[in-house]
């Protein structure tokens, strides 16, 4: 088994200095790209154009959900991470991140024997705390919390919704995180890596003069997007650190919570590239997706060994590294444009293997349940 994942000893994760096994970040140039905030609405269209162009080719709107067979609606949408999770569990459980998933009761019921209960579920699998708990059903890092306390883990369990299921995963303590995009066509002896993006956690760092709230403001990056920050650390933000003292402001590797994203793709390496190939292959009918990783030292990564895979995206996956701010916003369109001509051709192969789309009611259904739950979530770390 990977040594990066055995049960973790100590209560508290280690303390990391800023980006610890990542390649130097490079903070030349504007801190943000001008497109990167961009609400949904002012981005997408012309890739949704495209989109509508694609299922009018192939005859059908509903094509990606068979890119991957073996996942629910083929990752495209509403699919629960657990089961998805569970299948990489079973067939490449060396690589991945153990978990429990917890299920909420409706109605509700006394929140501390649901804790209890999920303490008790979690020294069953082997697990103890700090753990990461994120939602079943959600994406773009919706609800993700580091919960290292009975207490913390009590005030997710208050705060989640009744009804609704949860995942407790063990920690990767480690600053090093990275979204693997992998495609291959059914058929195709071997897939390759697409996309790489190294994801950076945000850090101040102490003055031993300046409070926490006057160092994010005058951060080039923080300062202009304190919205994400400041209501994260809102119990603190008049507290002075002391010189030296690196503080990180957000925990989910996740883009639109607030982590720093970088194109890692130039730095991929023929033993990096075969590992993922041989993992995704073991997936059964695994053609499309990312992998979210952590590990220690990117090198190790490179050498195609000591990383964990805390989560695998399906066919709803996207190639992040587009939010690098050195990316053009032509050159992120057409990248997310070869990816969607890549997924339609995948599902397209799949169906005319025998494989069949996933029904409009199941889909809309399982879309309705993830927009109706995602706005009840925790506040993201």
């Amino acid at each position: 088994m990977n040594a990066l994942i055995q049960p973790i000893a100590t209560s508290e994760p280690p303390a990391c200095r800023p980006h610890q096994g990542m390649p130097p970040l490079d903070q030349s140039g504007a801190p943000l790209s001008f497109f990167e905030f961009w609400p949904m609405w002012a981005f997408y269209p012309p890739v949704m154009l495209q989109a509508a162009w694609l299922m009018l080719r192939h005859r059908s709107v509903l094509l990606p959900t068979v890119a991957n067979p073996s996942f629910p609606g083929g990752g495209f949408f509403g699919e629960s991470k657990a089961e998805i999770l569970s299948l990489a569990m079973q067939h490449v459980g060396e690589w991945v991140a153990p978990f429990v998933r917890i299920d909420r009761p409706l109605p509700a019921s006394d929140p501390a024997a649901e804790r209890d209960a999920a303490l008790d579920a979690l020294a069953a699998a082997g697990l103890s705390l700090p753990v990461v708990a994120k939602p079943d059903l959600g994406c773009r890092g919706a609800g993700v919390k580091l919960v290292r306390t009975p207490a913390d883990l009590l005030s997710y369990v208050q705060a989640f919704p009744a009804g609704a299921s949860f995942l407790l995963q063990r920690l990767v303590p480690f600053e090093g995180e990275a979204g693997i995009f992998y495609c291959r066509l059914p058929g195709q002896a071997n897939g390759r890596i697409v996309s790489v993006t190294l994801k950076y956690f945000p850090h101040v760092v102490g003055d031993g003069r300046r409070t926490l709230r006057e160092l994010i403001l005058a951060d080039p990056r923080a300062g202009r997007l304190p919205h994400l920050y400041l209501r994260r650390h809102t119990a603190r933000l008049d507290d002075v650190p002391a010189a030296g003292e690196a503080i990180r402001l957000a925990f989910a590797g996740s883009h639109s919570r607030g982590a720093i994203f970088r194109n890692g793709t130039h730095l991929v390496t023929p033993q990096m590239e075969a590992r993922f190939d041989a993992i995704a292959k073991a997936l059964p009918e695994f053609h499309f997706g990312r992998f979210d990783v952590r590990f220690e030292e990117f090198t190790q990564l490179q050498a195609g060994r000591g990383f964990t895979i805390v989560e695998v995206n399906g066919a709803g996956a996207e190639s992040t590294h587009i939010w690098d701010r050195s990316t053009g916003l032509v050159e992120a369109w057409r990248a997310l444009m070869r990816q969607y001509r890549w997924l339609f051709e995948i599902g397209q192969a799949n169906r005319r293997r025998g494989f069949a789309t996933m029904p409009w009611r199941e889909f809309i259904r399982a879309y309705r349940r993830e927009k109706l739950l995602t706005p009840q979530y925790p506040a993201t770390d």
